[in-house]
């Protein structure tokens, strides 16, 4: 590399750090970002900090949530994880800075690989950067999602390194980025990368086969193949481990064939097709790719004084001003079909109408997967809105089935079409593109892109402009006079933002049109659309993630504040788990503070998950007392939180007179409904086959805890017969080894989701272990593929020296 461009590399690279700390630029003062998910997490991971600081061991389990659940998808830590060391280190900006400069370098690296110009590839950088998708995320706390987002232009910037014949580079590259981008655990974007990579390859496949020229499409495949192989390997502890659990979560097979009310369930190996779907993009709100509040923007977007909302809220509800303006900053002005939107997935007029322009002006493989993998990801992301595509995928599409949200497939579009045109782009200031084909690709891009604007104007009013809850807001919140000004201000949201992308349209035609006449020069052309690309995109990117989103170190890390029940239910010590009804089953508010049955987990325990819908919800207090819920928090009449003790709650184990056989888990899960769980457990027939009575009771018999920790729980017993003892803690076969008196003995689940085992007579110690075999056989392989890295890229890398000595 000469060493201009290496100074050219080095000034991009501090022009990345320099954007990403201006526009999060609160980090600068000690600030953090408050962001919903992790503060979630925060309730989630707390148990297993604590465990960690207190032992400087790995639990790989924690209680305080869902009735107990592995720990693989909280923070753990595996043994021998250096590829995560490696993340760690090369953070050198405070969060969430450092994943905004990673989107901006990466995608820089791409776009050289692509032989893009190194002036062109830092606006590409900086516009998919400030995708507002992108910035969006990190606004909620999507940090695993980002991370491994912000991988993938790396991951392809390798592939095609294979692909030019730089095989050493290639395999390096991919290794370590794919290798950090399955780290990142955030399996549903490694998916869709695969699903990219894919097109990707089949694309250069087909043009091989054209060609007849197959040595380096199979001489790459095949080094592709291994640095794959090596990244799976290098990441088998999570990856065994997380797929080891999932089969018991709720993206696993179904174990129930029935709803809570009797009716047949739909039978999936997954997640279920209503679940999978929920978030799916309407086929005209991909419109809002181009134009960002055509749609209303967000869920709860803020609007200003000049408003219709605020001037009935003012004039005709006669609302102070100061609380109008407050109200006005969170209105339902979204109205497609989405449960809830942050933000709208706008990647810029400006980009839109260079990716038109790059049609035109790009030919070769480049342009066919780059096209068809934004053609695959538009059509995908529609989910429900195109259920002939969406349920052949879910039905018979390998491991679809197991992600929800499907409209977040589109960071494929995301990456491909800034992409692309950063291409077109390049053809438009190259010299050897033809001034004739300069003009009719810039002609036809401006018709088209300018001439859809305006037809989107002049079709505004065959739209609705009516949201599904409209009429819950008319009705129970806001009323009709404020619903029908919030839908006129949509129809001005709606012509704003066309014309306002117009306006972006018609300066970079225009700018690109006086560099075609010779009136501007190519450095001050590229700037200028700079300046274009960041006006576009940053002020929206603004509207819904700024410094109000910044907050004290000291907040950040006290993420709930207890209130008196909390208060009063951390005096006891006890052994217990507590209840929230108010928070369901998605908050892990109570999880924070207390070992609760609810969480915030998108891959939570299948059987509380079900005990939930069919028991839980419905007050099923046999269930509650099963679970050991000792405290129920709920409001009082003043709606302050009260926590009522619940004096039936069956402890932490308990002997039962009875064990009865149910035939199928549907008829165990109904039989809840009419047992004392105290008295009598429930058996599936699959995992026991034999029904049990106590021949004669013990009236002294105890089962006592001992000792807790949350991998090791110990118990004290005593009886004078043989019993049968149910432990209200998660069953779960991998990992779990239960010992009497230091022997290792069977267990068993019971009702639904309890442990329960067979106790012989007289005074015995119990012990429940957490051993997960998987984390060792993992790490085995953790290594091995560390090793193998290694050896590879240290002796390509002396044969690929001596390879070019020789050569020069």
């Amino acid at each position: 590399m000469k060493i201009e461009k290496f100074i050219y590399h080095l000034a991009a690279i501090g022009l990345f750090i320099l954007a990403s700390l201006i526009y999060f630029n609160p980090v600068l003062s000690g600030k953090k970002i408050h962001q919903s998910d992790i503060t979630q997490y925060a309730g989630m991971a707390r148990q297993v900090n604590d465990f960690r600081k207190e032992t400087d061991t790995e639990p790989y389990w924690l209680d305080n949530a869902f009735v107990g659940m592995p720990s693989y998808q909280v923070g753990v830590r595996y043994p021998y994880d250096f590829i995560r060391k490696m993340d760690a280190k090369i953070r050198f900006l405070p969060a969430p800075a450092w994943t905004l400069f990673l989107y901006f370098f990466s995608f820089y690296v791409l776009l050289l690989t692509l032989k893009i110009d190194w002036r062109i590839s830092i606006l590409g950088a900086l516009a998919f950067g400030f995708s507002t998708y992108m910035i969006i995320i990190l606004g909620v706390g999507h940090n695993t999602k980002a991370a491994a987002i912000g991988y993938m232009p790396l991951v392809l910037a390798g592939i095609l390194l294979c692909f030019q014949k730089r095989y050493w580079l290639g395999f390096v590259v991919t290794t370590l980025s794919l290798s950090l981008n399955i780290n990142a655990n955030h399996y549903q974007m490694t998916y869709y990368l695969l699903l990219l990579g894919a097109v990707l390859g089949i694309v250069f496949m087909l043009d091989a086969i054209r060609k007849r020229k197959y040595t380096n499409f199979l001489k790459s495949t095949g080094v592709l193949a291994v640095a794959a192989l090596l990244s799976l390997a290098i990441n088998s502890t999570p990856i065994l481990a997380t797929k080891e659990y999932v089969a018991v979560s709720i993206r696993g097979n179904k174990t129930l064939s029935i709803n809570p009310d009797g009716t047949p369930k739909e039978q999936t190996k997954g997640l279920d097709k209503e679940y999978i779907t929920a978030y799916s993009y309407g086929i005209s709100e991909s419109l809002n790719l181009f134009a960002a509040r055509i749609f209303g923007g967000s869920s709860a977007e803020a609007l200003d004084s000049d408003s219709d909302a605020y001037n009935v809220l003012v004039n005709q509800m006669e609302i102070p001003a100061n609380q109008a303006k407050e109200i006005i900053k969170s209105l339902p002005i979204y109205w497609k079909d989405q449960p809830l939107v942050a933000a709208p997935a706008y990647i810029g007029a400006v980009i839109v109408f260079l990716f038109v322009l790059a049609l035109f002006l790009v030919n070769g493989k480049s342009k066919h997967w780059l096209v068809t993998a934004s053609v695959m990801a538009l059509l995908l992301s529609w989910g429900k809105n195109f259920p002939a595509l969406t349920n052949f995928m879910i039905d018979y599409f390998p491991m679809y089935n197991k992600f929800r949200a499907v409209s977040s497939i589109q960071v494929i579009l995301e990456l491909c079409i800034p992409a692309l045109a950063m291409l077109g782009l390049s053809e438009f200031f190259s010299t050897k593109t033809s001034s004739d084909k300069k003009w009719h690709a810039l002609k036809w891009s401006f018709v088209i892109v300018g001439g859809g604007a305006l037809g989107l104007l002049l079709i505004k009013d065959s739209f609705s402009f009516s949201g599904p809850n409209d009429g819950y807001y008319r009705d129970q919140i806001l009323g009709f006079e404020l619903m029908e000004a919030i839908k006129e201000d949509r129809k001005t949201l709606f012509t704003t933002d066309v014309l306002r992308s117009l306006g972006l349209v018609l300066g970079a035609a225009l700018l690109l049109f006086l560099f075609y006449k010779e009136k501007l020069k190519q450095n001050l052309a590229i700037l200028l659309l700079g300046g274009l690309l960041l006006l576009d995109l940053v002020p929206v990117d603004w509207r819904y993630v700024n410094k109000d989103n910044f907050v004290s170190k000291k907040t950040l890390e006290n993420p709930f504040l207890p209130t008196q029940a909390d208060q009063q239910i951390l005096q006891d010590k006890g052994h217990f788990r507590v209840y929230e009804p108010s928070l369901g089953m998605s908050n892990a508010r109570t999880a924070y503070f207390h070992n609760a049955i609810g969480g915030y987990n998108a891959a939570r325990p299948a059987a509380i998950q079900e005990l939930y819908d069919f028991h839980i919800s419905k007050n099923n207090l046999q269930v509650l007392n099963m679970l050991n819920v000792k405290y129920i928090i709920q409001p009082d009449e003043s709606q302050q939180q009260i926590a009522l003790k619940n004096p039936n709650a069956n402890g932490n184990a308990w002997f039962v007179d009875r064990l009865l056989i149910a035939k199928t888990p549907n008829q165990l899960i109904k039989m809840l409904d009419t047992i004392n769980t105290k008295k009598i457990a429930i058996a599936a027939q699959k995992d026991t086959s034999q029904p049990f009575q106590v021949a004669k009771k013990d009236s002294t018999a105890f089962i006592n805890l001992a000792d807790y920790k949350p991998n090791k729980l110990t118990y004290k017993t005593a009886s004078s017969t043989k019993q049968l003892a149910v432990f209200s803690e998660m069953y779960y076969q991998n990992g779990w080894d239960a010992y009497i008196d230091g022997q290792l003995s069977p267990h068993f689940k019971v009702d639904h989701a309890l442990r329960a085992m067979y106790i012989p007579k007289g005074n015995h110690k119990i012990e429940f272990r957490f051993e997960p075999k998987i984390i060792k056989i993992g790490s085995t392989i953790t290594l091995a593929g560390y090793g193998l890295f290694l050896l590879l890229a240290i002796g390509g890398g002396y044969f690929n020296f001596k390879k070019h000595s020789i050569s020069s």
